[in-house]
């Protein structure tokens, strides 16, 4: 489809594209940030006004990203039409790339982020490492998989799942039988996958254009807590190179064979193999920009919203080379309870302690356990780094700092 030629909507720069964006979270909000830099021009499609991205958008048009003609007005016009989540019906995107619009990622790559099932079946296909898995469509299939698992059973819905949402661990096959019942009586589907006895989680992160160039960044350790992650260090912290190499190349095979476009995260499980050494396991797929991603922002010549943007309008893709020999990402949680010290004072605190920390806020309001925002700490030494990055984010969180 043609680059843009004309500005519609008078926030859009004459003679740059457009691209149209479909969710009105942190993501898009990050992205709109680079496009600024770029001079491209986002029209994002949001839920409401007081959204994050659309806070910070001009052309914002209003609607649900389930409904057909609302992502035909978003489309209009634009030289690329992306995503800062992957839950837009694929039926919905075929018609819009029947009528010559350029989605990136398209929906035969995108499937695989949003079922689970059809992620592990394509990704064995390919030989890439998946944990053991079956498809659970019955009380029966479940007792089967407890058996051939000797109980190690995680249970997972393939569709909608995120921040630990969606997952379980059954203890007892008689646990496993009642959450089954439960979840297929309200019609969920469901699959099951052998539990791994984890080290740690890694995330390697690519970015692939429509006509094939790829580029990865740096391998990270992320660190999740309740199934959210709470900290991305980069370079994941005694990572052996030959299995960062493994790691940071099934992700470009990945994004390669899939036809992802745009940035893929490939989340990973470390385990420990049966001879000692250190193995790797594909846990999630997420085609776009990732929270274990956040740390590009100021620890990489190319951020990855800036990636995304330059991807999915097949432009050269950046450098992802690090600007410094650690970078620390750690997330900013709403408390339990939100301190009585405004926010605005609790990042000049921040600042007169650590002058180097990058605060990045959502524009959302308090609510326990939300992503409100993030910290990025660049410098030397890992474990100082994340020391002083976890001491930020605590304090933009409790108004005090850890003990």
């Amino acid at each position: 489809m043609a680059e843009q030629t004309s500005s519609p909507h008078p926030s859009h720069a004459q003679g740059m594209p457009i691209v149209a964006v479909i969710g009105d979270g942190q993501l898009a909000r990050m992205m709109h940030t680079e496009a600024i830099e770029l001079g491209l021009s986002v029209r994002l499609l949001a839920g409401a006004p007081d959204a994050s991205a659309a806070q910070v958008t001009s052309d914002v048009l209003y609607g649900d990203y389930t409904n057909l003609e609302d992502l035909q007005r978003a489309a209009q016009g634009a030289s690329a039409f992306t995503f800062d989540h992957e839950h837009v019906p694929n039926e919905h995107l075929e018609v819009l790339i029947a009528q010559g619009i350029n989605v990136q990622p398209q929906p035969a790559a995108l499937v695989n982020a949003q079922d689970k099932l059809v992620m592990r079946e394509r990704l064995a296909a390919l030989g890439a490492p998946v944990p053991t898995f079956a498809a659970i469509d019955s009380v029966e299939d479940a007792r089967q998989f407890f058996a051939l698992t000797d109980g190690a059973v995680c249970l997972k819905a393939r569709r909608g799942g995120y921040d630990g949402n969606g997952v379980w661990f059954p203890e007892s096959e008689a646990e496993l039988v009642e959450k089954v019942t439960e979840l297929l009586g309200r019609g969920v589907p469901l699959m099951a996958e052998r539990k791994v006895r984890l080290v740690r989680e890694l995330s390697a992160m690519v970015a692939r254009t429509p006509s094939g160039q790829t580029v990865a960044w740096p391998v990270v350790e992320s660190v999740q807590t309740g199934g959210i992650c709470t900290e991305a260090v980069a370079p994941a912290p005694n990572l052996p190179e030959a299995l960062m190499l493994e790691a940071r190349d099934l992700a470009q095979r990945i994004a390669t064979e899939l036809g992802v476009t745009g940035a893929l995260a490939v989340e990973l499980f470390e385990t420990e193999g049966e001879h000692g050494q250190p193995e790797i396991w594909v846990n999630e797929l997420a085609m776009r920009p990732h929270n274990t991603g956040h740390w590009t922002q100021d620890g990489c010549v190319t951020s990855q919203f800036e990636q995304h943007l330059r991807a999915v309008l097949d432009w050269p893709l950046g450098s992802t080379e690090m600007l410094a020999p650690v970078t620390v990402m750690a997330n900013v949680l709403g408390a339990p309870e939100d301190p009585d010290m405004p926010m605005p004072q609790r990042m000049q605190k921040v600042w007169e302690k650590y002058p180097n920390a990058k605060i990045h806020l959502y524009g959302k309001t308090h609510r326990a356990g939300r992503k409100i925002g993030h910290v990025n700490m660049v410098g030397q030494d890992a474990d100082t780094v994340r020391a002083e990055a976890r001491d930020a984010a605590h304090f933009l969180v409790h108004a005090k700092w850890q003990d």
